[in-house]
């Protein structure tokens, strides 16, 4: 069961992020954190077990390389860059599959192209790091709603649906890189969300295992089309209802500089 307490984007995360939270005394207690890991069964998905590991000691071997070929993570223990690392432990512990699967890609793209390694890393590798640190899932039993969503139509989306948005639309946060931003929230924070449409009952924060079985059923669908940016829509975070009090205000929403209209054209190289 998820506990209620403390901002709804972390509800998921609550009971491990209690039993591992680094910052009261600043360093990361990977004895606890694998604890955990072997409770969870955390594995990659040819069965391997995942652990973390000291950064400081890690091997030269490519950060995804190491991960796919041993299980384990390299993870700082203290310093900067310790907390970002402990949210990206929060999200294996969260959705296993998931961050199993997105290994494996990330792994089978850099042994397709090492070149990769040393120059652009290429679309699949973009789109799964994307992902990684800035994901989330739009689960919604209302077509419109995503309708909405890929439209930009915010207003359609957070105000005209305000009253039943709770119980049509749940956000999951998936990047560990938005975990970490939203210990300070900003309103121009943004998701790049995957649409999935289902029937919430099945998500239900009551449900046991309810989350593992979505973590398993999304990752079974990523792969290059699922990940491809055009499928991945921005999601302004504060703008969803019940996450930020200044959105009960419908002028919140009048900001363009964050509720834009459309997806912003890159530059001309």
């Amino acid at each position: 069961m998820e506990p209620a307490a403390g901002p709804p984007w972390l509800a998921p995360f609550a009971a491990w992020a209690t039993a591992s939270d680094p910052r009261p005394v600043g360093r990361l207690d990977l004895g606890r954190l694998n604890a955990l890991a072997e409770a969870r069964g955390l594995a990659l998905e040819g069965g391997t077990p995942v652990r973390f590991v000291d950064a400081a000691a890690a091997g030269p071997m490519p950060y995804e390389l190491a991960i796919a070929a041993t299980g384990e993570v390299p993870t700082r223990v203290d310093g900067p860059g310790m907390v970002h690392d402990w949210f990206n432990a929060l999200c294996w512990l969260r959705w296993p599959a998931i961050k199993a699967r997105m290994n494996r890609l990330q792994a089978e793209a850099i042994r397709a192209r090492p070149a990769s390694l040393a120059g652009p890393r290429g679309a699949l590798r973009d789109a799964i790091t994307l992902f990684d640190e800035s994901g989330a899932l739009f689960l919604a039993d209302d077509e419109g709603a995503i309708a909405s969503l890929r439209g930009f139509d915010w207003r359609g989306l957070f105000v005209a649906r305000r009253e039943t948005f709770a119980s049509r639309v749940r956000v999951l946060v998936v990047g560990h890189a938005l975990l970490e931003k939203l210990q300070s929230p900003y309103k121009a924070l943004c998701a790049h969300a995957l649409p999935v449409a289902m029937a919430l009952d099945d998500v239900a924060p009551g449900r046991p295992d309810a989350l593992d079985r979505l973590d398993a059923a999304v990752a079974a669908t990523l792969d290059a089309g699922a990940l491809a940016r055009e499928r991945l829509a921005p999601l302004p975070l504060l703008g969803i209802p019940g996450w930020w009090p200044g959105n009960e205000d419908p002028a919140f929403y009048n900001d363009a500089s964050v509720f834009r209209p459309g997806r912003r054209r890159s530059s001309p190289q």
